[in-house]
Protein backbone atom coordinates (compact mmCIF):
# COMPACT_ATOMS: atom_id res chain seq x y z
CA UNK A 1 0.00 0.00 0.00
CA UNK A 2 1.54 3.35 -0.94
CA UNK A 3 2.68 5.73 1.75
CA UNK A 4 0.13 8.45 2.53
CA UNK A 5 2.87 11.07 2.40
CA UNK A 6 3.33 10.41 -1.30
CA UNK A 7 -0.32 10.39 -2.24
CA UNK A 8 -1.46 13.18 -4.56
CA UNK A 9 -4.45 15.29 -3.58
CA UNK A 10 -7.76 14.73 -5.35
CA UNK A 11 -8.21 16.36 -8.73
CA UNK A 12 -10.80 18.80 -7.41
CA UNK A 13 -8.45 20.03 -4.68
CA UNK A 14 -5.52 20.28 -7.11
CA UNK A 15 -7.53 22.24 -9.66
CA UNK A 16 -8.79 24.60 -6.99
CA UNK A 17 -5.26 25.71 -6.30
CA UNK A 18 -4.64 26.68 -9.87
CA UNK A 19 -5.73 30.14 -10.84
CA UNK A 20 -7.38 30.55 -14.22
CA UNK A 21 -4.65 32.98 -15.27
CA UNK A 22 -2.03 30.29 -14.67
CA UNK A 23 -3.45 27.74 -17.05
CA UNK A 24 -0.91 26.19 -19.36
CA UNK A 25 -2.25 25.13 -22.77
CA UNK A 26 -1.84 21.46 -23.52
CA UNK A 27 -0.03 20.76 -26.77
CA UNK A 28 -1.56 17.82 -28.57
CA UNK A 29 0.70 16.34 -31.19
CA UNK A 30 -0.95 14.16 -33.79
CA UNK A 31 0.63 10.84 -34.49
CA UNK A 32 2.15 10.38 -37.97
CA UNK A 33 -0.60 7.86 -38.83
CA UNK A 34 -3.47 10.15 -37.77
CA UNK A 35 -5.40 11.50 -40.73
CA UNK A 36 -6.32 15.16 -40.60
CA UNK A 37 -9.92 15.87 -41.59
CA UNK A 38 -9.88 19.58 -42.28
CA UNK A 39 -13.05 21.49 -41.45
CA UNK A 40 -14.43 23.58 -44.30
CA UNK A 41 -14.05 27.29 -43.67
CA UNK A 42 -15.23 30.45 -45.40
CA UNK A 43 -13.94 33.97 -45.01
CA UNK A 44 -11.88 36.75 -46.51
CA UNK A 45 -8.59 34.89 -46.66
CA UNK A 46 -10.19 31.68 -47.88
CA UNK A 47 -11.85 33.55 -50.75
CA UNK A 48 -8.50 35.12 -51.58
CA UNK A 49 -6.82 31.70 -51.49
CA UNK A 50 -9.54 30.13 -53.65
CA UNK A 51 -9.29 32.89 -56.26
CA UNK A 52 -5.48 32.74 -56.39
CA UNK A 53 -5.49 28.93 -56.58
CA UNK A 54 -8.15 28.98 -59.30
CA UNK A 55 -6.09 31.46 -61.32
CA UNK A 56 -2.94 29.37 -60.82
CA UNK A 57 -4.58 26.11 -61.93
CA UNK A 58 -6.32 27.78 -64.89
CA UNK A 59 -3.03 29.27 -66.11
CA UNK A 60 -1.27 25.94 -65.64
CA UNK A 61 -3.72 24.10 -67.90
CA UNK A 62 -4.47 26.86 -70.45
CA UNK A 63 -1.03 28.36 -71.20
CA UNK A 64 0.11 25.42 -73.40
CA UNK A 65 -2.97 25.89 -75.61
CA UNK A 66 -2.04 29.46 -76.55
CA UNK A 67 -0.68 29.65 -80.09
CA UNK A 68 1.65 32.29 -81.46
CA UNK A 69 2.45 32.60 -85.16
CA UNK A 70 1.27 29.07 -85.86
CA UNK A 71 3.26 27.49 -83.02
CA UNK A 72 2.59 26.68 -79.38
CA UNK A 73 3.52 29.91 -77.58
CA UNK A 74 5.28 28.28 -74.59
CA UNK A 75 7.11 25.05 -75.35
CA UNK A 76 10.25 23.35 -74.06
CA UNK A 77 11.11 21.29 -77.14
CA UNK A 78 13.52 18.74 -75.67
CA UNK A 79 13.93 16.89 -78.98
CA UNK A 80 15.00 20.02 -80.87
CA UNK A 81 16.71 21.52 -77.79
CA UNK A 82 14.74 24.76 -78.06
CA UNK A 83 12.62 26.78 -75.64
CA UNK A 84 9.88 28.82 -77.31
CA UNK A 85 8.34 31.71 -75.40
CA UNK A 86 6.10 33.60 -77.81
CA UNK A 87 8.54 35.34 -80.23
CA UNK A 88 11.63 34.44 -78.15
CA UNK A 89 13.61 31.27 -78.85
CA UNK A 90 16.26 30.08 -76.43
CA UNK A 91 18.85 27.45 -77.26
CA UNK A 92 21.01 25.51 -74.79
CA UNK A 93 23.75 28.15 -74.96
CA UNK A 94 21.15 30.80 -74.05
CA UNK A 95 19.86 29.01 -70.96
CA UNK A 96 21.76 31.36 -68.65
CA UNK A 97 18.70 33.58 -69.09
CA UNK A 98 16.55 30.86 -67.50
CA UNK A 99 19.12 30.47 -64.71
CA UNK A 100 18.90 34.20 -63.92
CA UNK A 101 15.11 33.98 -64.08
CA UNK A 102 14.89 31.17 -61.51
CA UNK A 103 17.38 32.93 -59.26
CA UNK A 104 15.33 36.13 -59.53
CA UNK A 105 12.19 34.16 -58.60
CA UNK A 106 13.99 32.73 -55.55
CA UNK A 107 15.14 36.14 -54.33
CA UNK A 108 11.65 37.56 -54.94
CA UNK A 109 10.27 34.78 -52.73
CA UNK A 110 12.85 35.55 -50.04
CA UNK A 111 12.05 39.27 -50.23
CA UNK A 112 8.32 38.65 -49.75
CA UNK A 113 9.05 36.22 -46.90
CA UNK A 114 10.92 38.91 -44.96
CA UNK A 115 7.75 41.03 -44.80
CA UNK A 116 4.85 38.56 -45.15
CA UNK A 117 6.17 35.17 -44.06
CA UNK A 118 4.99 32.08 -45.93
CA UNK A 119 2.22 33.69 -47.98
CA UNK A 120 3.58 31.78 -51.00
CA UNK A 121 2.82 28.50 -49.26
CA UNK A 122 -0.68 29.52 -48.26
CA UNK A 123 -1.88 31.22 -51.42
CA UNK A 124 0.26 30.30 -54.46
CA UNK A 125 2.12 27.04 -53.80
CA UNK A 126 1.03 24.31 -56.29
CA UNK A 127 1.11 21.70 -53.50
CA UNK A 128 -1.42 23.76 -51.52
CA UNK A 129 -3.59 24.41 -54.57
CA UNK A 130 -3.75 20.77 -55.62
CA UNK A 131 -4.26 19.57 -52.03
CA UNK A 132 -7.29 21.84 -51.59
CA UNK A 133 -8.68 20.64 -54.94
CA UNK A 134 -8.42 17.03 -53.74
CA UNK A 135 -9.97 17.96 -50.39
CA UNK A 136 -12.84 19.69 -52.24
CA UNK A 137 -13.48 16.52 -54.28
CA UNK A 138 -13.37 14.44 -51.10
CA UNK A 139 -15.80 16.74 -49.27
CA UNK A 140 -18.31 16.68 -52.14
CA UNK A 141 -18.36 12.88 -52.17
CA UNK A 142 -17.89 11.86 -48.53
CA UNK A 143 -19.38 14.88 -46.75
CA UNK A 144 -18.00 17.32 -44.21
CA UNK A 145 -15.14 16.61 -41.80
CA UNK A 146 -17.44 14.86 -39.28
CA UNK A 147 -18.86 12.59 -41.97
CA UNK A 148 -15.38 11.79 -43.32
CA UNK A 149 -14.07 10.90 -39.86
CA UNK A 150 -17.11 8.72 -39.24
CA UNK A 151 -16.69 7.04 -42.63
CA UNK A 152 -13.10 6.14 -41.77
CA UNK A 153 -14.24 4.38 -38.59
CA UNK A 154 -17.28 2.73 -40.18
CA UNK A 155 -17.07 -0.92 -41.33
CA UNK A 156 -16.87 -1.60 -45.01
CA UNK A 157 -20.22 -1.53 -46.80
CA UNK A 158 -21.57 -1.01 -50.29
CA UNK A 159 -22.07 2.71 -49.58
CA UNK A 160 -18.55 3.18 -48.22
CA UNK A 161 -17.02 1.23 -51.11
CA UNK A 162 -18.98 3.30 -53.63
CA UNK A 163 -17.87 6.60 -52.10
CA UNK A 164 -14.24 5.54 -51.90
CA UNK A 165 -14.14 4.23 -55.46
CA UNK A 166 -15.79 7.40 -56.78
CA UNK A 167 -13.38 9.62 -54.85
CA UNK A 168 -10.25 7.80 -55.97
CA UNK A 169 -11.50 7.57 -59.57
CA UNK A 170 -11.92 11.37 -59.68
CA UNK A 171 -8.54 11.81 -57.98
CA UNK A 172 -6.91 9.65 -60.65
CA UNK A 173 -8.66 11.51 -63.49
CA UNK A 174 -7.51 14.87 -62.13
CA UNK A 175 -4.02 13.47 -61.57
CA UNK A 176 -3.93 12.28 -65.18
CA UNK A 177 -5.04 15.73 -66.36
CA UNK A 178 -2.26 17.23 -64.24
CA UNK A 179 0.29 14.86 -65.78
CA UNK A 180 -0.88 15.87 -69.26
CA UNK A 181 -0.80 19.53 -68.25
CA UNK A 182 2.82 19.29 -67.11
CA UNK A 183 4.08 17.31 -70.11
CA UNK A 184 2.20 19.65 -72.49
CA UNK A 185 4.91 22.23 -71.76
CA UNK A 186 7.38 19.80 -73.37
CA UNK A 187 5.22 18.40 -76.18
CA UNK A 188 2.47 19.90 -78.38
CA UNK A 189 -0.51 20.08 -76.04
CA UNK A 190 -3.37 19.29 -78.41
CA UNK A 191 -1.75 16.14 -79.78
CA UNK A 192 -0.69 15.04 -76.29
CA UNK A 193 -4.18 15.12 -74.73
CA UNK A 194 -5.62 13.34 -77.75
CA UNK A 195 -2.96 10.62 -77.68
CA UNK A 196 -3.23 10.04 -73.92
CA UNK A 197 -7.01 9.80 -73.72
CA UNK A 198 -7.22 7.61 -76.84
CA UNK A 199 -4.39 5.35 -75.57
CA UNK A 200 -2.38 5.97 -78.74
CA UNK A 201 0.67 7.72 -77.28
CA UNK A 202 4.20 6.39 -77.45
CA UNK A 203 5.71 4.47 -74.55
CA UNK A 204 7.89 7.25 -73.15
CA UNK A 205 5.22 9.91 -73.55
CA UNK A 206 2.71 7.79 -71.66
CA UNK A 207 5.32 6.82 -69.05
CA UNK A 208 6.16 10.45 -68.23
CA UNK A 209 2.50 11.49 -68.09
CA UNK A 210 1.64 8.64 -65.73
CA UNK A 211 4.74 9.31 -63.64
CA UNK A 212 3.59 12.85 -62.87
CA UNK A 213 0.00 11.66 -62.51
CA UNK A 214 1.04 9.16 -59.84
CA UNK A 215 3.13 11.83 -58.09
CA UNK A 216 0.12 14.17 -58.04
CA UNK A 217 -2.19 11.43 -56.78
CA UNK A 218 0.16 10.53 -53.93
CA UNK A 219 1.15 14.08 -52.99
CA UNK A 220 -2.27 15.73 -53.03
CA UNK A 221 -4.40 12.72 -52.18
CA UNK A 222 -2.40 10.80 -49.58
CA UNK A 223 0.61 12.77 -48.33
CA UNK A 224 -0.92 16.26 -48.27
CA UNK A 225 0.41 17.99 -45.13
CA UNK A 226 3.32 15.51 -44.96
CA UNK A 227 4.83 17.25 -47.99
CA UNK A 228 4.79 20.55 -46.07
CA UNK A 229 5.91 19.04 -42.76
CA UNK A 230 8.67 16.68 -43.91
CA UNK A 231 9.55 17.13 -47.60
CA UNK A 232 9.47 20.85 -48.38
CA UNK A 233 12.86 22.48 -47.67
CA UNK A 234 11.31 25.95 -47.59
CA UNK A 235 9.61 25.26 -44.26
CA UNK A 236 12.98 24.38 -42.73
CA UNK A 237 14.96 27.48 -43.60
CA UNK A 238 12.15 30.06 -43.66
CA UNK A 239 12.84 31.11 -40.06
CA UNK A 240 16.21 32.62 -40.97
CA UNK A 241 14.34 35.21 -43.08
CA UNK A 242 11.92 36.20 -40.33
CA UNK A 243 12.46 39.06 -37.92
CA UNK A 244 10.34 40.83 -35.31
CA UNK A 245 8.55 42.83 -38.04
CA UNK A 246 7.59 39.89 -40.28
CA UNK A 247 3.83 39.56 -40.57
CA UNK A 248 2.77 35.97 -39.92
CA UNK A 249 -0.40 34.31 -38.70
CA UNK A 250 -0.13 34.87 -34.93
CA UNK A 251 -2.26 34.45 -31.83
CA UNK A 252 -2.53 37.36 -29.38
CA UNK A 253 -1.91 35.46 -26.14
CA UNK A 254 -2.05 38.58 -23.97
CA UNK A 255 -5.61 39.16 -25.11
CA UNK A 256 -6.74 35.56 -25.46
CA UNK A 257 -5.44 33.96 -22.25
CA UNK A 258 -6.62 32.55 -20.05
CA UNK A 259 -8.82 30.77 -22.52
CA UNK A 260 -11.96 28.89 -21.66
CA UNK A 261 -15.50 28.13 -22.85
CA UNK A 262 -18.38 30.41 -21.90
CA UNK A 263 -21.87 31.33 -23.03
CA UNK A 264 -22.56 34.29 -25.24
CA UNK A 265 -22.98 37.60 -23.41
CA UNK A 266 -21.66 35.95 -20.24
CA UNK A 267 -19.41 38.15 -18.14
CA UNK A 268 -16.13 36.43 -17.31
CA UNK A 269 -12.61 37.19 -16.26
CA UNK A 270 -11.25 34.81 -18.88
CA UNK A 271 -9.49 36.01 -22.00
CA UNK A 272 -11.21 36.41 -25.37
CA UNK A 273 -10.32 32.89 -26.56
CA UNK A 274 -13.42 30.73 -26.02
CA UNK A 275 -11.40 27.54 -26.63
CA UNK A 276 -13.71 26.45 -29.46
CA UNK A 277 -10.78 24.69 -31.17
CA UNK A 278 -11.97 25.83 -34.60
CA UNK A 279 -8.50 27.21 -35.38
CA UNK A 280 -7.17 23.65 -35.11
CA UNK A 281 -10.07 22.05 -37.00
CA UNK A 282 -9.60 24.28 -40.07
CA UNK A 283 -5.79 24.07 -40.19
CA UNK A 284 -4.60 22.00 -43.19
CA UNK A 285 -1.46 20.93 -41.29
CA UNK A 286 -3.30 20.19 -38.03
CA UNK A 287 -1.41 22.60 -35.74
CA UNK A 288 -2.65 24.81 -32.92
CA UNK A 289 -1.60 28.38 -33.70
CA UNK A 290 -2.17 29.29 -30.05
CA UNK A 291 1.04 27.44 -29.21
CA UNK A 292 3.07 30.10 -31.01
CA UNK A 293 4.89 30.34 -34.32
CA UNK A 294 5.55 26.88 -35.80
CA UNK A 295 7.33 25.86 -38.99
CA UNK A 296 4.30 23.77 -40.00
CA UNK A 297 2.15 26.90 -40.43
CA UNK A 298 1.68 27.74 -44.12
CA UNK A 299 0.00 31.14 -43.51
CA UNK A 300 -3.18 30.19 -45.35
CA UNK A 301 -5.27 32.31 -42.97
CA UNK A 302 -7.94 29.64 -42.36
CA UNK A 303 -7.59 29.99 -38.59
CA UNK A 304 -7.88 33.79 -38.93
CA UNK A 305 -11.24 33.46 -40.72
CA UNK A 306 -12.50 30.86 -38.23
CA UNK A 307 -11.49 32.90 -35.19
CA UNK A 308 -12.95 36.13 -36.57
CA UNK A 309 -16.30 34.40 -37.11
CA UNK A 310 -16.26 33.23 -33.50
CA UNK A 311 -15.27 36.67 -32.21
CA UNK A 312 -18.19 38.18 -34.14
CA UNK A 313 -20.66 35.72 -32.59
CA UNK A 314 -19.45 36.54 -29.08
CA UNK A 315 -19.34 40.29 -29.72
CA UNK A 316 -15.56 40.50 -29.26
CA UNK A 317 -13.11 42.53 -31.30
CA UNK A 318 -11.76 40.71 -34.38
CA UNK A 319 -8.19 39.61 -35.07
CA UNK A 320 -7.48 37.61 -31.95
CA UNK A 321 -5.63 35.54 -34.58
CA UNK A 322 -4.35 37.72 -37.41
CA UNK A 323 -1.55 38.49 -39.82
CA UNK A 324 0.67 40.54 -37.54
CA UNK A 325 4.25 40.86 -36.35
CA UNK A 326 5.97 40.12 -33.06
CA UNK A 327 6.59 43.81 -32.42
CA UNK A 328 2.93 44.63 -33.07
CA UNK A 329 1.81 42.00 -30.56
CA UNK A 330 4.14 43.48 -27.96
CA UNK A 331 2.98 47.03 -28.83
CA UNK A 332 6.53 47.94 -29.73
CA UNK A 333 7.35 50.41 -32.52
CA UNK A 334 7.85 48.92 -35.95
CA UNK A 335 11.32 49.13 -37.40
CA UNK A 336 12.00 50.81 -40.72
CA UNK A 337 10.28 49.22 -43.69
CA UNK A 338 13.65 48.94 -45.40
CA UNK A 339 15.35 46.44 -43.12
CA UNK A 340 18.88 45.31 -43.81
CA UNK A 341 17.69 41.84 -44.70
CA UNK A 342 14.97 43.15 -47.00
CA UNK A 343 17.38 45.52 -48.73
CA UNK A 344 19.80 42.64 -49.27
CA UNK A 345 17.20 40.46 -50.97
CA UNK A 346 15.89 43.44 -52.96
CA UNK A 347 19.41 44.24 -54.18
CA UNK A 348 19.98 40.62 -55.22
CA UNK A 349 16.62 40.63 -57.04
CA UNK A 350 17.50 43.81 -58.93
CA UNK A 351 20.87 42.33 -59.91
CA UNK A 352 19.19 39.20 -61.29
CA UNK A 353 16.65 41.28 -63.23
CA UNK A 354 19.48 43.40 -64.64
CA UNK A 355 21.34 40.28 -65.77
CA UNK A 356 18.18 39.00 -67.48
CA UNK A 357 17.78 42.30 -69.35
CA UNK A 358 21.47 42.36 -70.34
CA UNK A 359 21.40 38.76 -71.56
CA UNK A 360 18.22 39.33 -73.56
CA UNK A 361 19.60 42.51 -75.12
CA UNK A 362 22.77 40.69 -76.19
CA UNK A 363 20.92 37.63 -77.43
CA UNK A 364 21.94 36.85 -81.00
CA UNK A 365 19.46 35.44 -83.49
CA UNK A 366 22.26 33.87 -85.53
CA UNK A 367 24.76 31.22 -84.51
CA UNK A 368 28.00 30.84 -86.51
CA UNK A 369 30.75 28.27 -86.23
CA UNK A 370 33.67 28.26 -88.71
CA UNK A 371 35.65 25.06 -89.24
CA UNK A 372 38.75 25.00 -91.42
CA UNK A 373 39.58 22.17 -93.80
CA UNK A 374 42.16 20.25 -91.76
CA UNK A 375 43.36 18.01 -94.58
CA UNK A 376 44.42 20.70 -97.05
CA UNK A 377 45.82 23.96 -95.65
CA UNK A 378 45.72 25.73 -99.02
CA UNK A 379 45.47 25.21 -102.78
CA UNK A 380 47.45 27.09 -105.41
CA UNK A 381 45.27 28.10 -108.36
CA UNK A 382 47.04 29.43 -111.42
CA UNK A 383 50.08 31.64 -110.97
CA UNK A 384 48.89 34.18 -108.43
CA UNK A 385 45.91 32.79 -106.50
CA UNK A 386 45.68 30.77 -103.26
CA UNK A 387 42.47 29.23 -101.93
CA UNK A 388 41.45 27.99 -98.46
CA UNK A 389 38.35 25.89 -97.72
CA UNK A 390 36.04 26.31 -94.72
CA UNK A 391 32.86 24.76 -93.40
CA UNK A 392 30.37 27.30 -92.00
CA UNK A 393 27.70 26.09 -89.60
CA UNK A 394 25.00 28.76 -89.60
CA UNK A 395 21.92 28.38 -87.40
CA UNK A 396 18.76 30.45 -87.72
CA UNK A 397 17.68 30.89 -84.08
CA UNK A 398 14.47 32.72 -84.92
CA UNK A 399 10.98 31.35 -85.57
CA UNK A 400 10.83 32.59 -89.19
CA UNK A 401 12.76 31.74 -92.34
CA UNK A 402 15.58 34.24 -92.95
CA UNK A 403 18.07 35.24 -95.66
CA UNK A 404 21.72 35.81 -94.75
CA UNK A 405 24.67 37.51 -96.41
CA UNK A 406 28.12 35.93 -95.88
CA UNK A 407 31.20 38.15 -96.04
CA UNK A 408 34.92 37.90 -95.29
CA UNK A 409 37.35 40.64 -94.31
CA UNK A 410 41.08 40.93 -93.63
CA UNK A 411 43.13 43.99 -92.81
CA UNK A 412 46.30 42.59 -94.34
CA UNK A 413 44.94 41.35 -97.66
CA UNK A 414 41.97 43.37 -98.92
CA UNK A 415 41.56 41.16 -101.97
CA UNK A 416 40.36 38.10 -99.98
CA UNK A 417 37.04 37.13 -101.50
CA UNK A 418 34.54 34.31 -101.24
CA UNK A 419 34.39 32.26 -104.41
CA UNK A 420 31.09 30.48 -103.61
CA UNK A 421 27.62 32.05 -103.36
CA UNK A 422 27.39 34.47 -100.44
CA UNK A 423 23.59 34.58 -99.96
CA UNK A 424 21.78 31.69 -98.24
CA UNK A 425 18.26 31.13 -96.95
CA UNK A 426 17.70 29.09 -93.77
CA UNK A 427 14.44 27.80 -92.32
CA UNK A 428 13.46 28.62 -88.71
CA UNK A 429 15.52 26.69 -86.16
CA UNK A 430 17.56 25.01 -88.90
CA UNK A 431 21.36 24.71 -88.98
CA UNK A 432 22.97 24.97 -92.42
CA UNK A 433 26.36 23.34 -93.09
CA UNK A 434 27.70 25.53 -95.86
CA UNK A 435 31.09 24.98 -97.57
CA UNK A 436 32.92 28.22 -98.41
CA UNK A 437 36.06 28.82 -100.47
CA UNK A 438 38.11 31.98 -99.85
CA UNK A 439 40.58 33.14 -102.50
CA UNK A 440 43.44 35.64 -102.25
CA UNK A 441 46.19 37.04 -104.52
CA UNK A 442 49.72 36.03 -103.53
CA UNK A 443 51.06 39.26 -104.96
CA UNK A 444 49.06 41.25 -102.40
CA UNK A 445 50.55 39.60 -99.35
CA UNK A 446 51.76 42.24 -96.91
CA UNK A 447 54.44 40.09 -95.25
CA UNK A 448 56.01 36.65 -95.66
CA UNK A 449 54.11 34.96 -92.82
CA UNK A 450 52.48 31.67 -93.70
CA UNK A 451 49.11 32.61 -92.16
CA UNK A 452 46.98 35.59 -91.38
CA UNK A 453 43.76 36.34 -89.51
CA UNK A 454 40.50 36.85 -91.33
CA UNK A 455 36.98 37.40 -90.11
CA UNK A 456 33.75 35.85 -91.37
CA UNK A 457 30.50 37.73 -90.86
CA UNK A 458 26.92 36.56 -91.36
CA UNK A 459 24.25 39.28 -91.58
CA UNK A 460 20.49 38.87 -91.91
CA UNK A 461 19.19 40.78 -94.94
CA UNK A 462 15.70 41.51 -96.22
CA UNK A 463 15.76 39.25 -99.27
CA UNK A 464 17.98 37.82 -101.96
CA UNK A 465 17.31 40.88 -104.12
CA UNK A 466 17.59 43.39 -101.27
CA UNK A 467 20.82 43.06 -99.30
CA UNK A 468 19.92 45.78 -96.78
CA UNK A 469 20.42 44.42 -93.23
CA UNK A 470 17.17 43.82 -91.32
CA UNK A 471 18.65 45.12 -88.07
CA UNK A 472 22.23 46.15 -87.31
CA UNK A 473 22.43 43.75 -84.35
CA UNK A 474 21.36 40.76 -86.47
CA UNK A 475 24.96 40.01 -87.35
CA UNK A 476 27.49 37.56 -85.99
CA UNK A 477 31.24 37.31 -86.67
CA UNK A 478 33.98 34.76 -86.05
CA UNK A 479 37.69 34.75 -86.75
CA UNK A 480 39.71 32.07 -88.54
CA UNK A 481 43.07 31.64 -90.29
CA UNK A 482 44.07 31.93 -93.94
CA UNK A 483 47.18 29.97 -94.96
CA UNK A 484 49.69 30.94 -97.69
CA UNK A 485 52.40 28.79 -99.35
Amino acid sequence: MPNSATQTPPASQSNAKINASQRIPVVQIATPSAKIHVREQKGVFQRLRQHSNTLLIALFFLLPFINYQGRQAILFDVTEQQFFFFNLTLWPQDFTVLAWFFMAAAFALFFVTVYWGRVWCGFLCPQTAWTFIYMWIEANIEGNHHHRAALDKAPWSISKLRKRLTKHALWIVFALLTGCGFISYFMPARELYMDIFTASSGFWTGAWVWFFAICTYLNAGWMREMMCLHCCPYSRFQAVMFDANTKTVSYDAARGESRGPRKRAQKTELGDCVDCNLCVDVCPTGIDIRNGLQYECINCGACVDACNQTMEKFGYAPNLISFTSENALKSQPQASVFSLKGLGYASALLIMISLIIIDLSQLSHIQLNVIRDRQTLYREVGVDRVENSYQLKIRNKTQQAAVYQIAVRSNKTPSLTIVTDTVVQINPGEQLDYPVTVSGRRSERVDDTSQQTLQFSVTQINSVANSTPVEPENQVTQQSRFFWP
